[in-house]
This record gives structure tokens, C-alpha cells and sequence, in this order.
């Protein structure tokens, strides 16, 4: 199939990865391509080039215009939308089969662009007011729309989904993150160093749990790092960096427990199960699709409670590290999720 890939365009779609969305559309792009399909990603200009890349702005806006993402500056408005109503014309005037609508955009779900091209559109954030009424008016024979997990489907649509949308959990290619059958005893963490990612809180349960912590990502929010990460650094507690690929698997795979902190429901939580693939349980705060994702392969604790998520990390390694790899290969593969993608491409043309 040709298949137009449409990405969100505050990050570039490259390594290392600012956050999970980046990383799910480089790795759907780069496993759709290994399966044979003719891929165009729409994505910044200055997103992985090893890609058929049509740029739709010339770099991403977290360099352009830093900082505005959840400001409402018009500025931004009008240079993303025109890059989008600009793309959107492409792609359906491209001659491609089907469109994969990862962006955060409401110009891709109008009806009038999804009755000219099939689409799949995957949601990878809550239903916040500027794109609910959107997306819930989108439903169309040629367009599905997926969440990645049951909770986020059933945040969008409390009253039940409609039946064009459906749960499309993410994948991983467990080979990149190489099962390790023993830990050293610490603790790790890894994601974007904002406040809702809670890496104050993982470090204040490392602590009275006794464990030594890790931390790695990207400082996304360096007001927040200053302020409630950088002084509690030392001694057992330590930064490692923004890492990517084997470097970061190797680092999560000698844990011996992964902390995720959640303070916002979080869609589904995709380094969770890379921690998994490499035999880490889990030990993290009960918030969106965490108790989904994680099921028998760690211990949940109540949100925000550092006293509850400390009892959490105990519980949790004492977890045999077979079955949280055990649960990533049965549920959450990358060959699985590309074949619920490609039956998703085959539904939208089928009925559009």
C-alpha cells in the first residue's frame, strides 16, 4: 500500500526521542516500510531523513516557536494549521491508499478530507475541549479511530464508543530491548522530566523504599527540573541522561524494578513496557491505562501517594522477571500492532 503517515509536529520523528507519540510514529513508519508498504511521512522538516519525508513546516515548533505549546499563542495556531491544511491537501491529492493520522490536528478529521482519502486516526492524548468535538463528530465508514488503550477509549467516549473506534495497543520489537534475567537491586526511570510525569515522586519513593533510582529523559521543563528534581540528586539518587536505542536498554535492563508516576491519565505508557520486555515489574501509581498495561507484571499504588508507591516497589520485585517479558510478548509486540494496523487500513478502504 502507499501510506501517508501525518505526525505531530511539536518534536522531530527521530532518535533519540523526546516522548512516546514521536517514537510511535518513527517506529510505525519504519515497520510499515519493513513490511513492504510505500511510506510518506508528513512530519517537521528536520525529522529522521532516512524517511520519504514531505515536510509539513520546515522544523518543528518546540525550535520555532519554543515554549507556546499550551499557550494559545495565535502565532502558533496559524503556522501549524496552514502546515496541516497545506499537508492535508497533498495527502489527498497524493494518490495514496490510506492515511495514518497521528498528529493533534482537527483539520485531518473533517469529514469532507476523511471522505476523500481513508483514515485511520490514532488519539494519543484526552479529550480535551479543542479536539473532543472534533474527533466525536469524525465517525465515518472510511475512518477508524483507535485509542491504545480501554481506558482512553472510554475517556473520549464515557458513554460508549462508537463502532468505527476501537483499542489499538502499542508495540514494542522486544529484540530492542534485550531481556535480562537478574537486576542489580536499584530502581529506574524513564521519561520526560516534566511535572506530570512525576520523577519528584519516583524519587521520593526510591528513598523510602531504599532503593538507589536512576532517572532518564529529556529536560523538557527545566523551571520544574531546577526547582524539584535537581536538588534531590546525589548519592543513590542520580540523573543518566536523555539516552535512546541500546544505550537506554541496557541502562533499564540492569534494574531491577521500573517506577512510573503518572500525574495525568496517562493514554497507555509505552516505556513501562520496555522496562517489561527487558524483565522489569512495575511499580507505579494506578492512573489511566497503567493498571491495563501493567496487569500481573507489577504492583500499582494509589495516585500521588509516595508512602503507597514505596509498598509498591516491595511488592513488585518480588515478581519473577519472566512475567512481565511474558505479557509483553503476548500483548504488546510490534508484529502484533502492525497487524492490527494494516487490518485497520483494510476496514477504512473496504467501507470508505
Amino acid at each position: 500500500m502507499r501510506i501517508a503517515l501525518l505526525a505531530h509536529l511539536r518534536h522531530p520523528i527521530a532518535p533519540p526521542f523526546a516522548g512516546g507519540l514521536e517514537a510511535y510514529t518513527w517506529t510505525l513508519a519504519n515497520g510499515l516500510m519493513a513490511r513492504g508498504h510505500a511510506v510518506t511521512l508528513f512530519a517537521s522538516g528536520d525529522s529522521d531523513a532516512r524517511f520519504a519525508l514531505d515536510p509539513v513546516i520546515p522544523v518543528h515548533h518546540e525550535r520555532s516557536h519554543a515554549g507556546l505549546e499550551h499557550r494559545g499563542d495565535t502565532g502558533l495556531k496559524t503556522h501549524l494549521d496552514d502546515g496541516y491544511a497545506a499537508a492535508c491537501d497533498r495527502i489527498a491529492a497524493g494518490g495514496f491508499d490510506v492515511l495514518h493520522n497521528n498528529s493533534l490536528s482537527r483539520l485531518p478529521l473533517e469529514q469532507r478530507r476523511t471522505a476523500a482519502i481513508p483514515t485511520v486516526t490514532s488519539l494519543h492524548v484526552p479529550p480535551y475541549d479543542a479536539l473532543r468535538w472534533f474527533v466525536q463528530a469524525s465517525p465515518a465508514p472510511g475512518h477508524r479511530i483507535t485509542a491504545p488503550s480501554r481506558a482512553h477509549l472510554d475517556a473520549w467516549w464515557p458513554d460508549g464508543a462508537p463502532p468505527e473506534a476501537s483499542v489499538l495497543h502499542n508495540g514494542i520489537d522486544p529484540a530492542a530491548w534485550p531481556y535480562q534475567p537478574q537486576g542489580d537491586g536499584s530502581a529506574v526511570w524513564s521519561a520526560r522530566i516534566t511535572p506530570d510525569k512525576g520523577a519528584h515522586l519516583a524519587i521520593a519513593a526510591a528513598r523510602r523504599a531504599g532503593l538507589p533510582l536512576t532517572l532518564f529523559g529529556p529536560i523538557e521543563e527545566p523551571d520544574y527540573w531546577a526547582a524539584q528534581v535537581a536538588p534531590e540528586l546525589g548519592g543513590a539518587i542520580r540523573y543518566g541522561g536523555r539516552l535512546g536505542g541500546a544505550a537506554l536498554a541496557a541502562e533499564v535492563g540492569r534494574a531491577s524494578v521500573f517506577l512510573t508516576t503518572p500525574c495525568w491519565d496517562e493514554p497507555f505508557g509505552l516505556a513501562a513496557v520496555e522496562a517489561m520486555a527487558c524483565g522489569l515489574p512495575v511499580a507505579g501509581f494506578a492512573r489511566g491505562a497503567v493498571p491495563e498495561v501493567v496487569g500481573e507484571a507489577g504492583a500499582l499504588a494509589a495516585p500521588g501517594d509516595v508512602t503507597d508507591l514505596a509498598r509498591a516497589i516491595s511488592a513488585a520485585l518480588a515478581i519473577p522477571r519472566p512475567v512481565p517479558h511474558g505479557r509483553v510478548l503476548r500483548l504488546f509486540t510490534h508484529a502484533r500492532w502492525l497487524d492490527r494496523c494494516e487490518a485497520l487500513y483494510a476496514q477504512a478502504r473496504a467501507r470508505g
